[in-house]
């Protein structure tokens, strides 16, 4: 079984919220395992468009890592071998050389607000050759060949970050004018004046993520689950419910003797594989006499 834990430690999240976090499962568990590969954002200001642990899930999926990562196509279950994306209704604070990027659930977007949005748009996406149908207040499930062979930005990556070094920087010029658009039509629409003069933010942007085509096969080689509970605390900043929820998540971990058990902990920036380490006598000696350090292993993932 591979377990993959998204955001077990994030940069969004002051070094205090890792402090006196007992999480007895996972100290378990790293007891029993030992560090394989680490996945790495490299230095500087270019990060890759995928956070780490999308790329993470990606790999154990048994995707090509140079394609796109299409997890709109896999996360509807679709079969059409068309390039697919979700388009996602937010907000962005535009100041004088940043356009900031909060978290869509903090619009709190009704469904009947979200398709309104839709209907308006709708003509305009037709026009340039994708077909898009509602699936969720903050999902539009897009499709057209205008959304392949282009690596989008991961929303997760944009959250509470400057979208401009995205927007300028390799977005495909269509897609630059597309965005254009929306936001135009956004500006004016009766959902956005309800919603300010209810003293609510307005939707005036939109960010398509999970471009791609979905790659044949795309089975996982063995049992894989992806845990991810604590990334909306620690996107909202929230110490106390991101503490939470790691302990109610460590409740739910595989016990240590789970047969082939790999681990994946991540960060934005980081993912570190955990491994089955020998069984012979000198593997049993350190799991009797040595204690694993979490809050150390933790904070490796959001430490250069």
């Amino acid at each position: 079984m591979h377990c993959i834990i998204a955001y077990a430690a994030s940069e969004n999240l002051p070094p205090e919220a890792l402090q006196d976090l007992r999480l007895p499962r996972l100290q378990a568990l790293l007891a029993r395992l030992q560090p394989a590969a680490l996945d790495r954002d490299s230095a500087g200001d270019n990060p890759p468009p995928a956070p780490a642990h999308e790329r993470a899930h990606a790999r154990a999926l048994g995707w090509d890592q140079r394609a796109p990562l299409p997890w709109a196509a896999w996360q509807t279950r679709s079969t059409d071998p068309g390039a697919q994306a979700w388009i996602t209704p937010c907000h962005w604070q535009i100041g004088m050389d940043q356009v900031f990027m909060l978290e869509p659930a903090s619009l709190k977007l009704s469904d009947e607000e979200s398709q309104a949005l839709l209907q308006t748009l709708l003509p305009y996406l037709q026009e340039d050759g994708l077909q898009v149908r509602w699936h969720d207040a903050l999902h539009w499930h897009a499709q057209g060949e205008l959304l392949g062979g282009w690596h989008a930005p991961s929303l997760d990556r944009v959250i509470n970050a400057n979208v401009r070094p995205w927007i300028t920087g390799g977005l495909p010029g269509a897609l630059v004018r597309l965005y254009s658009e929306l936001q135009m039509l956004a500006y004016n629409h009766p959902v956005n004046d309800a919603r300010l003069a209810r003293g609510q933010l307005p939707v005036n942007a939109f960010w398509i993520h999970g471009a791609g085509r979905l790659p044949v096969p795309c089975a996982p080689q063995q049992a894989l689950r992806f845990f991810d509970d604590l990334r909306v605390p620690a996107l909202a900043g929230d110490v106390a419910a991101w503490r939470a929820a790691w302990q109610h998540l460590d409740e739910r971990l595989p016990a240590p003797d789970t047969p082939q058990l790999q681990l994946t902990l991540c960060s934005e920036s980081a993912a570190q594989d955990w491994a089955a380490q020998a069984s012979g006598w000198l593997g049993r000696l350190r799991r009797a006499f040595v204690t694993p350090n979490t809050t150390a292993t933790l904070e490796a993932l959001i430490k250069p």
